[in-house]
């Protein structure tokens, strides 16, 4: 893979991607940034040697902004509006960060807005920072909607009456009411996110890479009824059985004192010793 972009630079560690925004001075979605996101989307998919991807930003105080208005502007609007039979471009951007077969995590050190934050939360995880992360869907003042997946993606991360409040009110949402809403997963202090979300990243790309990609298939599927999602997961179960990385972790696990007192009393030690390399 390439990865050769004037906006964003890719760095690769191992299994994880490191792509970090910078298009000063605040990180506005302008076309030429829109349309490297969309190719970086399609590149990060189709690349097989990645488990984790890492979204951030090169300036501390904005980690992507909205959608450039004067853009908006100049969107054709002499016909009558139509419904698509398919999904717009962004739409599909999105749903690719949200979907493909990598973890997706949004790093967001500053503020967020519009189609910014509609991005982020179509990542897998969101991390902040305590006092400077602040999310602002201010479409409605501007007398359109979050178009970008917002509307639909708000209610299922923190629930309808308060995804109404964040794109009704348009008002700035701090890092921690995020937090405590379910916008945001953690937040921490300046100088702690960076490596926090570094040593996530690279635990997750650590484990069994079919373990991963199967089991966020599985957690995606709970978007179905109830039914289906536990028909899907028990699939997957038996198929994540059947591969080599399975057999050799679970032996390995009882080998390290997997299902000994002392060893359940450090269950999260022994699953950063399984991602070890023998």
């Amino acid at each position: 893979m390439a990865y050769d972009y004037k906006l964003l630079s890719v760095a690769i560690k191992g299994r994880v991607a490191t792509v970090t925004i910078d298009n000063p001075p605040i990180n506005v979605i302008t076309p030429p940034l829109y349309g490297e996101l969309a190719a970086l989307a399609g590149e990060l998919k189709a690349d097989p040697n990645l488990t984790v991807v890492v979204l951030k930003s090169a300036n501390s105080e904005f980690f992507l902004a909205h959608f450039d208005v004067s853009a908006i502007l100049t969107f054709p609007t002499d016909q009558p509006a139509e419904r698509d039979g398919e999904l717009n471009p962004y739409h599909v951007m999105c749903e690719r960060f949200r979907t493909m077969d990598k973890v997706t995590i949004a790093q967001i050190e500053g503020r967020v807005g519009g189609g910014g934050s509609e991005l982020a939360a179509s990542c897998d995880m969101r991390f902040g920072v305590r006092g400077r992360t602040v999310i602002n869907q201010m479409e409605v003042p501007l007398g359109i909607l979050p178009g970008g997946t917002g509307t639909q993606r708000l209610p299922r991360l923190v629930g309808r009456g308060r995804a109404m409040e964040i794109v009704l009110g348009g008002d700035d949402l701090d890092a921690v009411t995020a937090e405590r809403w379910g916008y945001l997963n953690r937040i921490f202090e300046a100088d702690e996110i960076d490596g926090w979300v570094q040593t996530l990243a690279q635990r997750i790309a650590s484990f069994p890479v079919e373990a991963v990609r199967l089991a966020k298939a599985s957690v995606d599927g709970a978007e179905q009824p109830i039914e289906e999602g536990l028909r899907d997961e028990a699939y997957l179960f038996q198929r994540l059985l059947r591969t080599e990385g399975a057999q050799k972790n679970m032996r390995k696990f009882l080998e390290i004192g997997g299902q000994t007192r002392d060893g359940e009393l450090k269950m999260g030690e022994l699953a950063r010793q399984l991602g070890e390399d023998d």
